[in-house]
């Protein structure tokens, strides 16, 4: 079944009257014994969020910027794909697919959609599909084994095919960044080239026996992932229905679940509010919350959390190291994998939800990549 359909939100106020009562009827634990992060999201902090989210936020705003975008789904391999899709005005335009990963949604893409699609300089326009990945936001939940990130990708040129994109680009972070080095890998039909914001790479013996000041900073990086910020991973990758009884059935705890990224893992001077608004960050849970994907998105982690590894891609691919993501690779790593990297940008600012982040430099770097590609 091939057909494309256009989908409108039009969420009950039932749904958004039973998240109020959700968040009334809360328990909440006892507070932290430090006086920092360091034992996940703050009972104040998110307290606060939660009471924002009670009385004041506005879902319906949200809502009808998704479908002021142009929101479509289509079924592939019997499951149903929500996506995004915004045409260019301009006939020279380049077909581009992003990816957006954990916790994160197409909610990430909401800044940058409408500079890519129709800049005002002259820059190189795209034609921007975002899809939602298997299990998160609006797409369906995958009933069944199978659905990795190498079928995602195959998916995901499926989909660029179906909407008439014979030749196209693709771009990704975090589990992004993993669907786009699948399609990377497997040379799909029609993509000329990457863009990554999260490249993967790994130090050889030699590497380890001299590290250079950016090795030392990525070794440094990946301890403190591992010792201390790798908790979410472990838990999604080997017990996600466990976990997902909780996200799914609580509002306060998926918040604090995903709250606590949005801090550790963000550009920011000790808020997340630093880096992103209150309100980007409550559209961006309400795409786990209303659709109770909390089970169906931890589940990519178990399908395909070996996938982070070092893969040969033989396209063009580009890469943007944006200063405070969380598992950085220095350059040398990445072109042994790269051995057609036509662009590296090293950024000023900016963590692992880049486009969220910095969306001016974001869809500078995409221009600039892609033009090599063009």
């Amino acid at each position: 079944m091939s057909e494309i359909r256009p989908f409108t939100l039009a969420v009950p106020d039932a749904a958004l009257d039973d998240l109020r009562a959700r968040l009334d009827q809360t328990r909440w634990p006892e507070a932290e014994t430090v006086s920092d992060w360091s034992q996940g999201t703050p009972l104040a902090d998110l307290q606060a969020l939660c009471d924002y989210w009670r009385r004041d936020y506005d879902w319906r705003k949200c809502e009808a910027k998704l479908n002021a975008l142009g929101q479509f789904t289509t079924e592939i391999d019997g499951l149903n794909i929500h996506f995004l899709h915004v045409r260019s005005p301009h006939a020279d335009a380049l077909p581009l697919v992003m990816t957006h990963g954990w916790p994160g949604s197409v909610i990430e893409f909401m800044g940058v959609i409408e500079a890519l699609a129709n800049p005002t300089d002259g820059g190189l326009a795209f034609h921007v599909v975002a899809p939602s990945l298997p299990g998160f936001g609006f797409s369906g939940k995958p009933s069944g084994t199978g659905w990795g990130v190498e079928k995602i990708g195959r998916a995901w040129g499926e989909l660029m095919a179906r909407l008439g994109y014979d030749r196209w680009v693709a771009q990704g972070g975090d589990w992004g960044s993993a669907v786009t080095t699948a399609i990377g890998v497997q040379q799909l039909a029609g993509c000329a080239g990457i863009h990554l914001n999260m490249p993967i790479g790994r130090p050889l013996p030699e590497d380890m026996a001299s590290p250079s000041p950016p090795e030392i900073r990525a070794l440094t990086a990946l301890k403190h992932y591992q010792d201390w910020d790798s908790g979410y991973s472990t838990q999604q990758r080997t017990r996600p229905q466990t976990v997902g009884y909780g996200l799914v059935d609580s509002p306060a705890g998926l918040a604090g679940w995903i709250f606590e990224k949005m801090w550790a893992w963000t550009d920011n001077s000790g808020s997340p509010y630093d880096a992103l608004s209150r309100d980007a960050i409550l559209d961006n849970i309400m795409l786990y919350w209303l659709p109770a994907t909390g089970a169906s998105s931890a589940r990519l982690y178990w399908e395909s959390f070996g996938s982070f590894t070092p893969q040969q891609i033989d396209l063009p691919v580009a890469v943007s190291a944006f200063p405070k993501e969380i598992l950085p690779t220095p350059r040398k790593w990445a072109e042994r994998n790269y051995p057609k990297l036509v662009h590296w940008g090293d950024m000023e600012r900016g963590g692992h939800f880049a486009a969220w982040e910095q969306p001016e430099a974001f869809v500078q770097e995409l221009r600039t990549a892609f033009a090599l590609m063009a």
